[in-house]
């Protein structure tokens, strides 16, 4: 593929909506072509599906419905939006993608390895150049969020969220030249300058700029 995949992974209230925008913003800035999307969602099925999803008023969904609902909202959003763009040459900046669903559905929901499966058919063999992943453990992550803003999956035990926490720190072990990690407790700015550092790095390697 042409373009470039960069995806942000982290606990809710870890700060990568902030830090997502300063990226585009900078990208922007040295005049190159940006596709911000987020997941679940960034498509109209894809959106729809996020609505089910994240509802709170859906307690009683399965968790393998759950995983399921990911992936199809995946898909979608591979299928119609990111394999374009990256074939346009763009560099497409996503909120989340298949690690989400490894750590709150494989590991989280303890699911395991069916979740791989049925993402590697979501994907097609579409997998992000570089992951951004910005750490900050459950409780402070959850204290940083307003109770009225959070979702089916935010309002989950903290014994569920530890899991994913450290769920993602094995997943940076296991892929470390693809997943940065960035400390969430730091200020914006350092954690902004920290990525724009890997960003041009990256971006300096690709001939991108």
């Amino acid at each position: 593929m042409a373009g470039l995949f960069v995806t942000f992974e982290g606990p809710d209230g870890s700060g990568k909506t902030t830090q997502i925008n300063l990226l585009k913003n900078h990208l922007e800035l040295l005049g190159l072509d940006i596709v911000l999307t987020r997941e679940p969602g960034g498509t109209v099925i894809s959106e729809k599906i996020r609505e089910i999803l994240l509802d709170k008023k859906h307690v009683e969904m399965d968790y393998i419905c759950e995983a399921l609902l990911y992936a199809a909202s995946r898909a979608q959003h591979v299928a119609e939006l990111i394999i374009p763009s990256l074939d346009a040459g763009k560099i497409v900046v996503c909120d989340r993608f298949v690690d989400s669903s490894i750590v709150y559905q494989g590991i989280g929901r303890k699911l395991g390895d069916s979740v791989k499966l049925i993402n590697d058919i979501a994907i097609r063999g579409c997998m992000p150049d570089a992951t951004f992943l910005i750490k900050v453990d459950p409780k402070t992550g959850k204290s940083r969020r307003d109770i009225a803003e959070m979702d089916r999956l935010d309002l989950e035990e903290i014994n569920y969220h530890s899991l994913v926490y450290d769920a993602y720190e094995k997943l940076q072990l296991e892929n470390p030249k693809r997943i940065t990690s960035f400390d969430g407790n730091e200020t914006i700015e350092q954690i902004n300058k920290k990525i724009i550092g890997k960003i041009t790095e990256i971006l300096l390697e690709r001939k991108v700029i």
